[in-house]
């Protein structure tokens, strides 16, 4: 969770959060996502959100900077009239912008992020049953795409560098806490993950690779 019991998406997915999969978008050849965060409130735009090929096309765009239709199909082996419409979609609720300065003609439409982040609070969730169907639905999808991301990386290993393989690390913990002790275990990740976001902001190093970052804080179901 990030701040007050709030979620973000980079997927997209995501602090959560999506998210999905992660990112904050660009590399150092491709320019970046927009900058900020939008917070959902509108379980319209939650709904519209809670989809697993807007969730991906949204992470796309935020990893990867501006896409064209072509390009996006390309790389979730999708019909350019589905990315299209899944696209116009998320551009309906702002989750996306058209990127016009970067078609080559009229017939090709190219696209961006409006946001490195997406946010929302499941604690003022709960207050709206409305709002909390769209939120439940946006996070399961979100929780999904967790899980599909973590058993593509699975199937790639096999074919990466030892060192790679190395450095990647998986775990939970079951931990006994007060209510002030796990804010404060909250506050620490958040501020963790974020020192690296700036870290990894300041330019591409050579060597430098794209890698996931996955967390969660939740209190044990009954």
């Amino acid at each position: 969770m990030s701040g007050e019991g709030g979620g973000e998406l980079r997927t997209p997915p995501t602090r959560s959060v999506g998210g999905p999969v992660p990112e904050s978008g660009g590399t150092a050849e491709t320019p970046r996502s927009g900058a900020g965060t939008v917070n959902l409130s509108d379980p319209k735009a939650m709904r519209a959100l809670a989809h697993p090929l807007r969730i991906a096309v949204l992470g796309e765009l935020r990893v990867r900077g501006p896409q064209s239709v072509g390009m996006l199909g390309d790389l979730l082996d999708e019909a350019p009239g589905s990315i299209s419409y899944h696209v116009g979609k998320l551009a309906q609720f702002g989750f996306v912008e058209e990127a016009p300065e970067l078609a080559r003609d009229r017939r090709e439409r190219w696209w961006r992020a409006s946001h490195t982040h997406t946010s929302w609070s499941p604690a003022e969730d709960l207050k709206d049953p409305e709002r909390l169907l769209a939120s439940g639905a946006l996070r399961r999808t979100i929780a999904q795409r967790y899980a599909q991301t973590f058993d593509q990386y699975l199937t790639a290993e096999p074919a990466m560098a030892p060192d790679w393989v190395a450095a990647a690390t998986t775990g939970d913990s079951f931990l006994h806490l007060t209510l002030e002790q796990m804010r404060e275990l909250q506050d620490e990740l958040n501020g963790l993950v974020g020192r690296w976001e700036e870290k990894a902001a300041q330019g591409a190093q050579d060597g430098t690779e794209t890698v996931i970052l996955i967390y969660q804080l939740f209190r044990r179901p009954e």
